[in-house]
């Protein structure tokens, strides 16, 4: 396929409000895209919509505020969104939220939570646009997984979970997509600066000590700032790449898990100080 081109297009983004979000949505709006901006978060959202729109006045900033979590509204806000902009050329699934803790330490419902954010909207939004995409021949997909999506640590299983799932379904839908030249590229950041960390919950089943020092090694992780992770995914928009890998600690267990499928906990776990499992 051609470079994808960036000037006069509509791009679709949600969690747009902060971190790798916004900063796409700023990084698309100076490559003259136009804007639908969605997020939880009305207040922020707001701002961020405000100061593209003085920045860059020729071109239409639009904000869709929704709870992706709610089943139903996601669906609403779904069909009304490509409804309202049938000239989409590009959509970012970028919204997630985490959740820590072993799977017997967090509730059904809150498992759910995850699924329903980081990998049920991505179809429901996906689907909603596939036509629009697909009647502009050249358009573009982004669904971000994570480095959660290659690897599964202990303490993660919603969230590898949900990650897993948006990596396969991309996977597919990708070799499905290619003979209506509609390019899709799966991205798998490692640590990035975001305010997931902030967002974060931690199972109802934690221990508060757990809880906080789990929090703590997790924020330590977030070094790449956001402006960075979005000017890598514009290249890789832009080069049609398949599969985005952000820094080295998405790529090192990349090349971990593919040397040692079934023992890579071992490794991990041991230079992160925890206690493998014996029998893994």
């Amino acid at each position: 396929m051609d470079a994808y081109r960036f000037a006069g297009g509509t791009a679709v983004v949600t969690g747009a409000a902060s971190g790798i979000g916004e900063a796409l949505a700023v990084q698309l709006a100076a490559r003259g895209s136009n804007l639908v901006l969605v997020d939880r978060d009305e207040e922020r959202l707001d701002g961020v919509a405000d100061g593209l729109r003085a920045a860059h006045p020729g071109l239409a900033v639009d904000t869709y505020v929704v709870d992706l979590s709610d089943d139903a509204a996601t669906a609403a806000a779904a069909e009304a969104l490509a409804a309202g902009h049938p000239g989409t050329t590009l959509l970012v699934n970028n919204a997630g939220v985490a959740l820590g803790g072993r799977f017997d330490q967090v509730s059904l419902e809150e498992f759910d939570w995850v699924m329903a954010v980081n990998f049920r909207a991505v179809v429901r939004l996906t689907h909603a646009f596939l036509p629009a995409l697909k009647s502009h021949p050249g358009s573009h997909l982004v669904n971000v997984s994570s480095v959660f999506g290659i690897f599964a640590p202990a303490g993660q299983a919603a969230y590898a979970a949900s990650k897993f799932a948006v990596r396969g379904f991309s996977e597919a839908l990708r070799h499905e997509l290619a003979d209506d030249r509609v390019g899709l590229t799966v991205v798998h950041p490692g640590g990035i600066r975001t305010r997931i960390a902030e967002s974060a919950r931690t199972g109802s089943g934690v221990p508060v000590e757990e809880y906080e020092q789990g929090r703590r090694q997790f924020a330590k992780l977030l070094t790449i700032p956001p402006e960075t992770a979005a000017a890598r995914i514009m290249a890789a928009i832009e080069d049609r790449r398949p599969r985005l890998l952000i820094g080295w600690s998405a790529k090192v267990p990349d090349v971990l898990v593919r040397l040692m499928p079934g023992t890579y906990w071992r490794l991990i776990a041991r230079r992160a100080g925890r206690p493998a499992p014996a029998s893994v």
